[in-house]
C-alpha cells in the first residue's frame, strides 16, 4: 500500500521535534543544538582546496560546516536557530500531547517524533499523471522530454512544480538564492519504510545529479532498502536539525558555509542526507564532542547493530559510490555518516556558473 504523504507545513510535528531535541540536549549535558555549542566554544570552519592531506582534512571541515550549518539553514545566526527551539518548547507546554494529537491524526506510530501521514491530493494528482503518461509513451527508461524524465512509474523528476515552490519561498530557496529555478530538480521517488510498507518520498536537487539520484533510489527500493522519509526540508521550516531529528532524508537546503560567501553543496543542491538520525555528524571541539542531530547520539557506536546504519557493506553507500559521489563517513577530521556529495572538482565547476 503507497501512502502519501502530506507536504503542507505543520507547527505540532515541528514543536514535538522541538521538545525532543530540547530533552535530548539535557541529558547530553548541553544546551541548544550542536552546532549552537560548537559556535559557543568559538569553532569555525573554512573551506580550502589543495592536494596535500592536510588540504584533504581541510576539504572534509569545509563539508562538514556546508552540511551542519543550522544557523544558515534556517536564514539566521545559529543563536537565532536555538532561539526558535526554545520559542517552539515555550509556545506550548504540552509537548506531548502535541506529538500525541499529530500520531492520533495519523493512526501511526513512530518511535522518535511521531509520523505525519495524511492524503494529498495535489501528489496523488501528479504521481496519478506521471503514471499515465508513462503509460502513454511506453517510456522505460531515462529520457528527458524538456519538462520531465521519466525512469517507470513512481519514478520522475521534473522543474519545480509552482506549489512546491512558492512553498520553499523563504525557507530552503531564500531571497538572495542565486541558482535559478530552471537549474533545480523536484524529483520523486518510492521507498520502503523498515516494515516494509511503500511510501512516497520527495526531493529537490540541482539538475546534474537528478538522473543519478533517480537510479540510485529505484535501485534502493527494488531492494527493499529502508528509508524512514523522505520530504522536502521545508516541512521543517528548512531547519536542518529538525529533519535531521525526525530522520528525514534531504537535498538542497541553499545557505553559504560560515563566515564565507561561498555556497554549500547543499546550497547547490548537490549533496544528499540518508537516515540522518541513525547516521549523525560527529566531530571534537576543544575536546568537547558534538552531534548533530542531538539526539542521535546513541548512534555513535558504529560497531552497534541498529536499523539504517550506513557503513562501506551498505547498498546505500555502495550505490553512491557508484554513482561518483563522496561519504561523509570516510572524513578524517570529523564523520558525517549520513551525507553523500560531488567531489570537489565537479563541485567549483558548478560554483563557478553562480558567480
Amino acid at each position: 500500500m503507497i501512502q502519501v504523504r502530506w507536504r503542507g507545513f505543520r507547527n505540532g510535528r515541528i514543536l514535538a521535534v522541538a521538545a525532543m531535541l530540547v530533552i535530548a540536549a539535557a541529558f547530553s549535558g548541553c544546551a541548544g543544538t550542536g552546532k549552537t555549542e560548537s559556535e559557543a566554544v568559538g569553532t569555525e570552519y573554512d573551506e580550502v582546496t589543495a592536494e596535500t592531506e592536510e588540504a584533504e582534512d581541510a576539504s572534509e571541515v569545509s563539508s562538514a560546516d556546508e552540511e551542519m550549518d543550522v544557523s544558515e539553514t534556517s536564514g539566521g545566526e545559529a543563536e537565532e536557530t536555538a532561539t526558535d527551539a526554545g520559542e517552539a518548547s515555550a509556545e506550548t507546554g504540552e509537548m506531548d500531547s502535541d506529538a500525541g494529537e499529530a500520531s492520533a491524526e495519523t493512526g501511526e506510530k513512530n518511535p522518535d517524533a511521531g509520523e505525519v501521514s495524511v492524503e494529498n491530493k495535489d501528489t496523488e494528482e501528479r504521481t496519478a499523471g506521471a503514471e499515465d503518461e508513462a503509460a502513454e509513451t511506453g517510456l522505460d527508461g531515462n529520457e528527458d522530454n524538456g519538462e520531465e524524465m521519466t525512469t517507470e512509474r513512481g519514478f520522475y523528476a521534473e522543474e519545480i512544480p509552482d506549489d512546491v515552490f512558492e512553498m520553499m519561498q523563504g525557507k530552503s530557496y531564500k531571497a538572495d538564492c542565486p541558482i535559478p529555478r530552471e537549474d533545480l530538480r523536484y524529483i520523486h521517488v518510492l521507498h520502503k519504510t523498515l516494515e516494509g510498507e511503500t511510501e512516497e518520498g520527495v526531493m529537490v536537487c540541482h539538475k546534474v545529479i537528478a538522473e543519478d539520484l533517480l537510479e540510485i533510489f529505484k535501485a534502493l527500493y527494488e531492494q527493499d532498502y529502508p528509508i524512514e522519509r523522505m520530504w522536502l526540508v521545508d516541512e521543517y521550516d528548512a531547519v536542518d536539525e529538525y529533519s535531521m531529528a525526525d530522520n528525514n532524508s534531504s537535498c538542497f537546503n541553499y545557505r553559504v558555509i560560515s563566515h564565507t560567501t561561498t555556497i554549500s553543496k547543499h546550497g547547490l543542491g548537490i549533496a544528499v542526507d540518508i537516515n540522518p538520525l541513525y547516521n549523525p555528524y560527529t566531530k571534537m571541539v576543544n575536546g568537547e564532542r558534538t552531534v548533530e542531530p542531538a539526539n542521535g547520539e546513541p548512534y555513535l557506536d558504529r560497531e552497534a547493530d541498529f536499523p539504517y546504519k550506513i557503513d562501506e557493506n551498505d547498498l546505500c553507500y555502495k550505490l553512491f559510490i557508484e554513482h561518483g559521489f563522496k561519504w561523509g563517513g570516510a572524513w578524517r577530521s570529523s564523520k558525517d555518516y549520513q551525507h553523500f556529495e560531488l567531489p570537489d572538482d565537479r563541485t567549483e565547476e558548478i560554483r563557478a556558473l553562480y558567480k
